[in-house]
């Protein structure tokens, strides 16, 4: 429970990456120690810069931002840094202390038994990052903050890769954990179990608000308090019209009347500064049809499926004879647990590595990779939806960029400046324009915001050409039609 004591305070705190587009201004609040916090806002609000600059990595344009003494943050990042890839995971943990921790492997044993990742080998510590998955790197990312045990915890989030047992893992030792915790996230379930409190900032005030009690409640309000807003102001538009109208009728009288009139226009001019600025939640993507190229033959022949063991063990691998292809107006589901290489299977399949699977000649490949490596992150996202269909008018790209909240702004900004949700619209984008013959999807749901996922799904579920799906979200899978079903765990 949180105590009488201030451990962070923004106080007028301004900053924008260029002036004349703030994200912050003037914005004021104060978290107390030990309270568990979420922070909420439409997309684009800043509610990761905030983050960037609770831990130093930015700084604000104006104000203060004050930290009790003697504090530690600590902050689950998204992505691990390519130089750590190399590192075993023992070193991975060792490098986020700035002192050497003796008898650090109990500690990693338990931290990762809270993000649900199975190191019963006793090899564990010694493997390297690079031969993880991408879920299981996601969730040594999140354990590698944890085990700093801050008095600051930032999670941004954190149940991105987690499956419904590994949230479970998290949810127990977030409510049982006596720091401070502040953590984005779209996991409505989650937030309520262990969050009482919610900073929720306006894209278009620029400010902060402070609210008190559970999630679910603090949401209800907003939503009450929104909608008193557009009441009043629907109001004020009434009465601002009423009295405009009899203005106009006194001016034109002349005399007296006219001096009546101005006094009028004084007073419609206090009432439209009485108005509130409108604010809206996040929009949400408009409804996307994804076409086929029109194949009149199978897109994916198996003749066999190989695995490893979710530790890699040398001579571990596993082969499963089967005669299967995979044709348009088919949707296939690779399921398992972390580890076991669905990622891996997927990389292979689409750069003709695999052994037991091909994909035939002349298929266009529609290749969504959960960490969009696929995508040239110097080149402009204008530029990446160029590429996706060399047939596309300037008007066609920018329409569709518009049905994903692609904006014209955006379409001259690279692909790695976009944040990790906008990469995935673009994705999708890309697809309606590049109308592939088999669509391959590693984890598609990852990142994205959860007002978009059933007009996703939906697209996907109506979608007539060949498709390979892997998801751990079972809420989304279950909105689309899955036709056949590999689980790599069960090879």
């Amino acid at each position: 429970m949180a105590n009488n004591e201030v451990i962070l305070r923004f106080s007028d705190v301004s900053f924008g990456y260029t002036h004349k587009n703030p994200l912050l201004a003037e914005a004021s609040f104060t978290v107390r120690d030990g309270s568990k916090i979420t922070i909420m806002g439409q997309n684009g609000a800043g509610k990761s810069t905030i983050f960037n600059l609770i831990t130093g990595n930015l700084k604000p344009n104006e104000g203060a931002i004050s930290i009790k003494a003697g504090s530690t943050i600590a902050i689950g990042k998204q992505v691990i840094p390519r130089e750590q890839l190399d590192f075993t995971v023992k070193e991975f943990f060792e490098s986020v202390f700035d002192k050497k921790v003796y008898n650090i492997d109990p500690k990693i044993a338990e931290v990762l038994e809270v993000v649900n990742l199975d190191a019963t080998d006793k090899n564990f510590t010694e493997r390297k990052i690079k031969t993880f998955s991408g879920g299981q790197q996601a969730r040594l990312l999140l354990a590698s903050a944890i085990i700093q045990e801050p008095d600051i915890l930032l999670l941004d989030e954190p149940t991105n890769n987690l499956d419904k047992e590994g949230i479970a893992h998290l949810t127990k030792f977030l409510i049982n954990y006596n720091k401070t915790v502040l953590v984005i996230s779209h996991d409505a379930d989650f937030l309520n179990a262990f969050t009482y409190g919610v900073l929720y900032f306006d894209i278009f005030t620029k400010k902060v608000e402070q609210y008190t009690g559970n999630y679910f409640k603090v949401v209800e309000e907003i939503k009450k308090r929104l909608e008193r807003e557009r009441m009043t102001n629907v109001r004020l538009e009434k009465d601002i019209a009423n009295r405009k109208k009899q203005a106009g009728f006194f001016a034109q009288k002349g005399g007296k009347l006219r001096n009546i009139a101005s006094k009028m226009h004084e007073k419609i001019e206090e009432l439209e500064e009485e108005k509130v600025d409108v604010r809206r939640e996040d929009k949400t993507i408009s409804l996307f049809t994804i076409q086929n190229q029109d194949l009149s033959y199978p897109a994916v022949k198996f003749s066999f499926i190989s695995t490893h063991e979710s530790h890699h063990k040398k001579g571990a691998e596993n082969k499963k004879k089967m005669d299967f292809v995979l044709r348009k107006k088919q949707h296939l589901l690779i399921s398992g647990p972390n580890g076991i290489g669905k990622s891996t299977f997927l990389e292979s399949l689409v750069n003709g590595t695999n052994a037991g699977a091909k994909i035939e000649s002349d298929v266009i490949v529609g290749y969504y990779r959960q960490d969009f490596s696929s995508m040239d992150f110097n080149d402009t996202a204008y530029n990446t939806l160029v590429k996706s269909s060399m047939e596309a008018t300037d008007q066609d790209i920018r329409s569709v960029a518009a049905k994903f909240l692609i904006t014209g702004e955006m379409l001259a900004q690279k692909v790695g400046s976009l944040s990790e949700g906008q990469k995935g619209l673009l994705a999708f984008a890309s697809f309606v324009l590049q109308k592939p013959g088999l669509l391959i999807l590693d984890e598609p749901t990852n990142h994205i915001n959860f007002r978009h996922l059933p007009v996703i799904a939906k697209a996907l579920d109506k979608y007539e050409g060949a498709m390979i799906l892997v998801s751990h979200m079972h809420d989304f899978v279950k909105q689309i039609r899955i036709d056949n079903e590999i689980d790599l765990g069960k090879i």
